[in-house]
């Protein structure tokens, strides 16, 4: 495993099976082989074929992973139940322990990246005292920037009481030899830890707050061989992510509110919505269950999405503004930081006349554009996966 520098590096990334968490990453690990630096990719089966195509090695988390097999409602479970997360994690991490360690250990990394999601590749790092750099694709979390998240006062009451039974869980890790304090010292980002972050110090909340050890890199955009053209029409670009995006009656009125405008509509619904089941779908409408999101939104005019951190990354860096429709309370803070600096406007609700009043909005008032492009701006001064490939570099040696 020789570096395009001389070096010898092995590094490990792990990540969790999310595509906004995922698709940042696949730059920087393609820049990292490319210097020739062996990379081993700790991922899921539905995630191989585009980590094999960076070039990096495929190692396959399935068979350790609780979550795989869990039953819907307990799936929903994992955003808002700390204690019940916490044991899934714990389940893994000890699941993993064994394999994952005795491979480690006859051939130490060099370095060590997990996503800040996938703290089994911290934990690990830790226990074998291997250089560790955090991956954070969504904004980096501290108490300040918290303040975007704005949780409600049963959110926070429902999770200060679940740490106490989280704590308990962790026991479980310190008896094989995991150095960890509580659950908070395991999800909350520090300023003593090596983080790459995928935004730029501008669209990150409260960025001076954070210590010289945050790199901000900026969205990794894959390169597309050359920019689609836009079309003769407006093009407007409906999705609501991969993940919580079954809402047929949403995309019912998308198509009720444009049936008969000029606009080209382009709509991605999700694997679980058949297209042919929204009913008639007007000429200048595409709807597919997916689409080439990067492709889309370089002709994209004005874009009505979830306000996923990746995908409002990939429309901003190429300055096309949003319309806000958030599911979440992560996606929320995204979308409060998007509409107080200007890029977009809130969708009220999801009705047909709400839809049209909105997208319009935002199509005729250039200033969203235009702050969008100032952000655009910014993410193109980052030093985006070749900075990010420098710090992972730096950190082996």
């Amino acid at each position: 495993m020789r570096s395009g520098r001389g070096n010898q590096n092995e590094n490990r990334i792990f990540c969790i099976p999310a595509y906004g968490h995922t698709n940042p990453t696949l730059e920087v690990v393609k820049e990292l082989v490319q210097r020739g630096n062996d990379v081993r990719y700790y991922s899921y089966a539905m995630m191989k074929e585009r980590i094999e195509a960076t070039g990096s090695e495929f190692i396959s988390c399935d068979q350790y992973d609780p979550q795989m097999y869990l039953k819907p409602e307990d799936a929903e479970r994992i955003s808002t139940d700390i204690a019940f997360s916490t044991e899934l994690l714990v389940n893994m991490t000890l699941a993993m322990d064994d394999g994952l360690i005795g491979e480690m250990t006859c051939w130490k990394p060099d370095c060590i990246v997990a996503d800040s999601m996938a703290v089994w590749g911290k934990l690990v790092a830790f226990k074998l005292n291997v250089p560790f750099m955090s991956s954070t694709t969504t904004f980096a979390f501290n108490r300040y920037s918290a303040k975007v998240m704005k949780q409600s006062a049963s959110q926070v009451f429902k999770m200060l009481f679940a740490i106490p039974k989280a704590n308990r869980q962790l026991r479980r890790l310190r008896d094989k030899g995991y150095p960890v304090k509580n659950i908070l010292s395991i999800i909350q980002n520090d300023n003593e830890t090596n983080i790459i972050v995928y935004t730029s110090p501008e669209f990150q909340p409260y960025s001076e707050t954070f210590s010289n050890k945050y790199t901000f890199i900026g969205p990794s955009i894959r390169e597309t061989a050359c920019r689609p053209e836009k079309l003769e029409r407006k093009t407007i670009y409906i999705s609501l992510g991969t993940v919580v995006n079954t809402r047929p009656n949403f995309y019912r009125n998308c198509i009720r509110a444009f049936a008969q405008s000029e606009y080209a509509v382009i709509m991605s619904v999700g694997v679980e919505t058949a297209p042919e089941s929204l009913g008639v779908i007007p000429d200048h409408f595409t709807v597919a269950q997916s689409v080439e999101q990067i492709d889309v939104l370089q002709k994209a005019d004005v874009f009505l999405t979830h306000c996923g951190m990746n995908s409002t990354n990939e429309a901003l860096y190429y300055g096309a503004p949003l319309l806000l429709f958030p599911q979440t309370a992560e996606q929320g803070g995204v979308a409060y930081r998007v509409n107080a600096l200007g890029a977009g406007a809130y969708l009220k609700d999801d009705s047909p006349e709400s839809i049209e009043s909105g997208i319009l909005d935002v199509l005729k008032n250039i200033f969203y554009r235009q702050a969008a492009e100032k952000i655009s701006e910014g993410f193109h001064r980052c030093g985006g996966s070749k900075l990010a490939a420098d710090k992972i570099e730096a950190l082996c040696r």
